[in-house]
Protein backbone atom coordinates (compact mmCIF):
# COMPACT_ATOMS: atom_id res chain seq x y z
CA UNK A 1 0.00 0.00 0.00
CA UNK A 2 1.25 3.67 -1.01
CA UNK A 3 1.83 6.44 1.69
CA UNK A 4 2.50 9.63 1.20
CA UNK A 5 5.60 11.08 3.37
CA UNK A 6 2.78 13.09 5.85
CA UNK A 7 0.56 9.53 6.43
CA UNK A 8 1.99 8.32 9.63
CA UNK A 9 3.98 5.41 9.78
CA UNK A 10 1.59 1.93 9.72
CA UNK A 11 1.37 0.17 13.17
CA UNK A 12 -0.15 -3.23 11.87
CA UNK A 13 1.42 -6.11 9.60
CA UNK A 14 -1.42 -8.40 8.68
CA UNK A 15 0.40 -12.08 7.89
CA UNK A 16 -1.22 -14.25 6.01
CA UNK A 17 -0.87 -18.01 5.29
CA UNK A 18 -2.09 -19.89 2.64
CA UNK A 19 -1.52 -23.23 0.28
CA UNK A 20 -3.39 -23.47 -2.66
CA UNK A 21 -6.16 -21.36 -1.89
CA UNK A 22 -5.39 -19.05 -5.06
CA UNK A 23 -9.32 -18.42 -5.44
CA UNK A 24 -9.76 -17.37 -2.30
CA UNK A 25 -6.65 -15.33 -2.01
CA UNK A 26 -7.96 -13.53 -4.68
CA UNK A 27 -11.15 -12.64 -3.37
CA UNK A 28 -9.53 -11.33 0.56
CA UNK A 29 -5.77 -9.68 -0.43
CA UNK A 30 -7.41 -6.43 -2.04
CA UNK A 31 -9.52 -6.59 1.33
CA UNK A 32 -6.32 -6.02 3.69
CA UNK A 33 -5.19 -2.77 4.78
CA UNK A 34 -1.57 -1.29 5.64
CA UNK A 35 1.44 -3.84 4.75
CA UNK A 36 1.21 -7.11 4.10
CA UNK A 37 3.21 -10.34 3.86
CA UNK A 38 2.02 -13.42 2.76
CA UNK A 39 3.70 -16.28 3.21
CA UNK A 40 2.89 -18.98 0.65
CA UNK A 41 3.54 -22.53 2.40
CA UNK A 42 4.98 -24.52 -0.84
CA UNK A 43 1.09 -24.19 -3.02
CA UNK A 44 1.06 -25.50 -6.72
CA UNK A 45 -1.50 -24.14 -7.58
CA UNK A 46 0.10 -20.63 -9.59
CA UNK A 47 -0.57 -18.53 -6.20
CA UNK A 48 2.83 -17.17 -6.05
CA UNK A 49 2.44 -16.26 -9.60
CA UNK A 50 -0.87 -14.62 -9.35
CA UNK A 51 0.50 -12.68 -6.15
CA UNK A 52 3.31 -11.37 -7.96
CA UNK A 53 1.22 -10.30 -11.00
CA UNK A 54 -1.92 -9.28 -9.03
CA UNK A 55 -0.84 -7.81 -5.77
CA UNK A 56 2.66 -6.26 -6.08
CA UNK A 57 2.50 -4.15 -2.87
CA UNK A 58 2.13 -7.40 -1.09
CA UNK A 59 5.66 -9.10 -0.12
CA UNK A 60 5.03 -12.23 -0.90
CA UNK A 61 7.75 -15.12 0.54
CA UNK A 62 7.48 -18.35 -1.24
CA UNK A 63 8.16 -21.24 -0.10
CA UNK A 64 9.41 -24.91 -1.35
CA UNK A 65 7.26 -26.81 1.22
CA UNK A 66 4.48 -26.85 3.75
CA UNK A 67 5.59 -25.60 6.86
CA UNK A 68 2.63 -25.36 8.96
CA UNK A 69 1.56 -22.60 11.08
CA UNK A 70 4.72 -22.51 11.64
CA UNK A 71 4.92 -20.28 8.21
CA UNK A 72 3.71 -17.27 9.99
CA UNK A 73 6.49 -16.74 12.64
CA UNK A 74 8.65 -15.82 9.04
CA UNK A 75 5.37 -13.04 8.52
CA UNK A 76 5.82 -11.85 12.38
CA UNK A 77 9.96 -11.90 11.80
CA UNK A 78 9.72 -9.94 8.86
CA UNK A 79 7.12 -7.56 10.35
CA UNK A 80 8.93 -3.87 10.61
CA UNK A 81 5.70 -3.10 12.58
CA UNK A 82 4.98 -3.23 16.15
CA UNK A 83 1.74 -5.15 15.83
CA UNK A 84 1.14 -7.92 13.77
CA UNK A 85 -2.52 -9.14 12.63
CA UNK A 86 -3.12 -12.65 11.27
CA UNK A 87 -5.86 -13.49 8.80
CA UNK A 88 -6.47 -16.71 6.70
CA UNK A 89 -6.63 -16.66 2.57
CA UNK A 90 -10.24 -16.85 3.48
CA UNK A 91 -10.37 -13.96 5.76
CA UNK A 92 -9.78 -10.14 6.25
CA UNK A 93 -9.72 -7.21 9.20
CA UNK A 94 -13.41 -5.21 9.04
CA UNK A 95 -12.22 -1.34 7.73
CA UNK A 96 -11.20 0.26 11.49
CA UNK A 97 -10.50 -2.49 13.40
CA UNK A 98 -6.36 -2.47 13.34
CA UNK A 99 -6.45 1.24 13.87
CA UNK A 100 -8.57 0.44 16.80
CA UNK A 101 -6.45 -2.17 18.26
CA UNK A 102 -3.48 -0.24 17.96
CA UNK A 103 -4.83 2.13 20.17
CA UNK A 104 -5.59 -0.07 22.75
CA UNK A 105 -1.85 -1.79 21.91
CA UNK A 106 -0.58 1.71 22.26
CA UNK A 107 -2.66 2.33 25.56
CA UNK A 108 -1.82 -0.84 27.41
CA UNK A 109 1.10 -1.79 27.47
CA UNK A 110 0.22 -5.09 29.39
CA UNK A 111 -1.67 -6.55 26.59
CA UNK A 112 -0.20 -9.30 24.38
CA UNK A 113 -3.19 -10.12 22.43
CA UNK A 114 -6.03 -9.00 21.08
CA UNK A 115 -9.13 -11.33 19.73
CA UNK A 116 -11.93 -10.01 17.25
CA UNK A 117 -15.48 -10.68 17.22
CA UNK A 118 -15.81 -13.20 13.67
CA UNK A 119 -18.55 -12.87 11.83
CA UNK A 120 -19.27 -15.95 9.11
CA UNK A 121 -19.67 -15.66 5.38
CA UNK A 122 -22.03 -13.23 3.53
CA UNK A 123 -24.77 -13.50 6.25
CA UNK A 124 -22.48 -11.95 9.01
CA UNK A 125 -23.03 -14.69 11.42
CA UNK A 126 -21.66 -14.59 14.80
CA UNK A 127 -19.42 -17.15 14.99
CA UNK A 128 -20.23 -19.47 18.15
CA UNK A 129 -16.92 -19.03 19.24
CA UNK A 130 -17.73 -15.32 20.09
CA UNK A 131 -19.67 -16.17 22.92
CA UNK A 132 -17.27 -18.38 24.82
CA UNK A 133 -15.45 -15.46 25.10
CA UNK A 134 -17.55 -13.15 25.77
CA UNK A 135 -18.57 -14.78 28.74
CA UNK A 136 -15.43 -15.97 29.65
CA UNK A 137 -15.49 -16.83 33.59
CA UNK A 138 -11.63 -15.93 34.01
CA UNK A 139 -11.38 -13.41 37.24
CA UNK A 140 -11.16 -9.73 35.69
CA UNK A 141 -10.19 -6.60 37.86
CA UNK A 142 -11.79 -4.58 35.27
CA UNK A 143 -8.52 -2.38 34.14
CA UNK A 144 -8.26 -3.67 30.62
CA UNK A 145 -10.31 -3.85 27.73
CA UNK A 146 -12.65 -6.98 26.86
CA UNK A 147 -13.28 -9.79 28.48
CA UNK A 148 -9.80 -12.17 29.54
CA UNK A 149 -9.25 -15.29 27.34
CA UNK A 150 -6.78 -18.19 27.51
CA UNK A 151 -7.33 -19.38 23.88
CA UNK A 152 -8.10 -17.22 20.62
CA UNK A 153 -8.23 -18.16 16.99
CA UNK A 154 -5.54 -17.35 14.96
CA UNK A 155 -7.22 -15.62 11.79
CA UNK A 156 -8.73 -13.32 13.93
CA UNK A 157 -6.00 -12.37 16.60
CA UNK A 158 -3.49 -9.18 16.71
CA UNK A 159 -0.03 -9.70 18.64
CA UNK A 160 1.99 -7.66 19.99
CA UNK A 161 5.26 -8.72 17.57
CA UNK A 162 7.69 -8.86 20.23
CA UNK A 163 5.53 -10.92 22.98
CA UNK A 164 4.53 -13.14 20.21
CA UNK A 165 8.21 -13.76 19.58
CA UNK A 166 9.49 -14.39 22.85
CA UNK A 167 7.20 -17.09 23.61
CA UNK A 168 8.25 -18.63 19.97
CA UNK A 169 5.39 -18.13 17.80
CA UNK A 170 3.75 -21.22 16.90
CA UNK A 171 6.01 -24.74 17.20
CA UNK A 172 6.51 -27.18 14.59
CA UNK A 173 5.36 -29.52 17.12
CA UNK A 174 1.62 -29.35 16.59
CA UNK A 175 2.11 -28.55 12.68
CA UNK A 176 -1.15 -27.19 11.66
CA UNK A 177 -4.72 -27.00 13.69
CA UNK A 178 -5.13 -25.87 17.61
CA UNK A 179 -1.45 -24.23 17.25
CA UNK A 180 -3.08 -21.35 18.99
CA UNK A 181 -3.48 -23.29 22.49
CA UNK A 182 -0.09 -23.41 23.22
CA UNK A 183 1.02 -19.93 22.03
CA UNK A 184 -2.07 -18.98 24.28
CA UNK A 185 -0.71 -20.74 27.33
CA UNK A 186 2.96 -18.72 27.10
CA UNK A 187 1.83 -15.88 26.60
CA UNK A 188 -0.15 -15.54 29.63
CA UNK A 189 2.23 -17.73 31.67
CA UNK A 190 4.83 -14.96 30.70
CA UNK A 191 2.54 -12.40 32.46
CA UNK A 192 0.92 -10.78 29.09
CA UNK A 193 -2.87 -10.05 28.89
CA UNK A 194 -4.99 -11.81 26.22
CA UNK A 195 -8.31 -10.02 26.09
CA UNK A 196 -11.37 -10.81 23.52
CA UNK A 197 -12.35 -6.88 22.56
CA UNK A 198 -16.04 -7.25 20.28
CA UNK A 199 -15.49 -4.31 18.59
CA UNK A 200 -12.68 -5.56 16.76
CA UNK A 201 -14.10 -7.45 13.65
CA UNK A 202 -13.01 -9.94 11.54
CA UNK A 203 -14.82 -11.31 7.98
CA UNK A 204 -14.10 -15.11 7.76
CA UNK A 205 -15.32 -17.24 4.85
CA UNK A 206 -14.65 -20.42 5.36
CA UNK A 207 -12.88 -22.15 2.37
CA UNK A 208 -15.37 -25.25 0.77
CA UNK A 209 -12.05 -26.90 0.51
CA UNK A 210 -11.86 -27.25 3.96
CA UNK A 211 -11.39 -30.79 4.92
CA UNK A 212 -13.91 -31.08 8.38
CA UNK A 213 -13.06 -34.98 9.20
CA UNK A 214 -9.20 -34.75 8.75
CA UNK A 215 -8.85 -31.27 10.46
CA UNK A 216 -11.05 -32.66 13.81
CA UNK A 217 -8.65 -35.64 13.94
CA UNK A 218 -5.72 -33.20 13.69
CA UNK A 219 -7.15 -31.06 16.53
CA UNK A 220 -7.54 -33.74 18.58
CA UNK A 221 -3.88 -35.13 17.97
CA UNK A 222 -2.53 -30.98 18.54
CA UNK A 223 -4.46 -31.28 22.00
CA UNK A 224 -2.83 -34.03 22.80
CA UNK A 225 -0.01 -33.02 22.03
CA UNK A 226 -0.19 -29.51 23.85
CA UNK A 227 -1.29 -31.47 27.05
CA UNK A 228 2.14 -32.67 26.84
CA UNK A 229 3.99 -30.10 26.30
CA UNK A 230 2.36 -27.99 29.39
CA UNK A 231 -0.54 -29.61 31.04
CA UNK A 232 0.42 -31.90 34.30
CA UNK A 233 0.63 -35.34 33.78
CA UNK A 234 -3.35 -36.36 34.69
CA UNK A 235 -4.48 -33.70 32.52
CA UNK A 236 -2.18 -35.35 29.34
CA UNK A 237 -3.19 -38.70 30.32
CA UNK A 238 -6.92 -37.68 30.18
CA UNK A 239 -6.03 -36.27 26.40
CA UNK A 240 -5.85 -39.77 24.92
CA UNK A 241 -9.44 -40.73 25.75
CA UNK A 242 -10.25 -37.27 24.41
CA UNK A 243 -8.46 -37.73 21.38
CA UNK A 244 -10.22 -40.62 20.82
CA UNK A 245 -13.65 -40.19 21.26
CA UNK A 246 -12.99 -36.80 19.22
CA UNK A 247 -10.42 -37.69 16.49
CA UNK A 248 -10.77 -41.57 16.46
CA UNK A 249 -7.62 -43.67 17.20
CA UNK A 250 -5.85 -41.95 13.84
CA UNK A 251 -5.66 -39.05 16.20
CA UNK A 252 -3.37 -40.80 18.83
CA UNK A 253 -1.77 -43.00 16.75
CA UNK A 254 -0.74 -39.64 14.36
CA UNK A 255 0.92 -38.13 17.77
CA UNK A 256 3.17 -40.98 18.89
CA UNK A 257 6.36 -39.38 16.30
CA UNK A 258 5.48 -36.21 17.55
CA UNK A 259 5.74 -37.48 21.34
CA UNK A 260 9.82 -36.85 21.88
CA UNK A 261 9.24 -33.90 19.98
CA UNK A 262 6.64 -32.39 22.90
CA UNK A 263 8.59 -34.28 25.55
CA UNK A 264 12.06 -32.43 24.77
CA UNK A 265 9.31 -28.96 24.63
CA UNK A 266 7.81 -29.83 28.28
CA UNK A 267 7.39 -27.19 30.51
CA UNK A 268 4.34 -27.14 33.12
CA UNK A 269 2.75 -24.19 33.36
CA UNK A 270 2.41 -22.26 36.46
CA UNK A 271 -0.21 -23.36 39.38
CA UNK A 272 -2.12 -20.52 39.17
CA UNK A 273 -2.64 -20.22 35.07
CA UNK A 274 -3.31 -24.45 35.64
CA UNK A 275 -6.28 -23.48 38.45
CA UNK A 276 -7.68 -20.97 35.80
CA UNK A 277 -8.12 -23.84 33.53
CA UNK A 278 -9.17 -26.42 34.68
CA UNK A 279 -12.21 -23.38 36.03
CA UNK A 280 -12.76 -22.81 32.29
CA UNK A 281 -12.84 -26.27 31.62
CA UNK A 282 -15.63 -26.65 34.23
CA UNK A 283 -17.43 -24.22 32.84
CA UNK A 284 -17.11 -24.52 29.33
CA UNK A 285 -18.43 -28.13 29.74
CA UNK A 286 -22.00 -26.53 30.75
CA UNK A 287 -21.87 -23.24 29.04
CA UNK A 288 -25.46 -23.41 26.65
CA UNK A 289 -22.94 -23.12 23.22
CA UNK A 290 -23.27 -25.40 20.62
CA UNK A 291 -19.42 -26.36 20.48
CA UNK A 292 -19.97 -28.54 17.07
CA UNK A 293 -21.47 -25.07 15.63
CA UNK A 294 -17.46 -23.76 16.46
CA UNK A 295 -16.20 -26.96 15.32
CA UNK A 296 -17.69 -25.99 11.70
CA UNK A 297 -16.73 -22.42 11.94
CA UNK A 298 -13.21 -22.14 12.84
CA UNK A 299 -12.06 -26.13 13.07
CA UNK A 300 -11.75 -25.60 17.42
CA UNK A 301 -14.00 -27.82 19.33
CA UNK A 302 -12.85 -25.49 22.44
CA UNK A 303 -11.57 -22.13 23.20
CA UNK A 304 -9.97 -20.30 26.23
CA UNK A 305 -7.83 -23.55 26.27
CA UNK A 306 -10.47 -25.12 28.69
CA UNK A 307 -9.39 -28.65 27.49
CA UNK A 308 -8.48 -29.84 30.98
Amino acid sequence: MERSESSPAPAVTTVVVSRNRRDELLASLARHQGPVVLVDNGSTDGTAEMVTRRYPSTELVPLATNLGAQARNIGVELARTPYVAFADDDSWWAPGSLAAATRIFDRYPRIGLLAARILLRAEEVEDPLCRLMEYSPLPDSGELPGRPILGFAACAAVVRRDAFLSVGGFDPVVFFAGEEERVAYDLAAAGWALRYVPELVVHHHPSPTRNRRGRDALVARNTLLTAVMRRPWPVAVRQVAAATGTGGVRAVVSAVPRLPAALRARQTLPADLEVELRQLAEWQATFPTDIAAVSDAVGEATVNGAKG
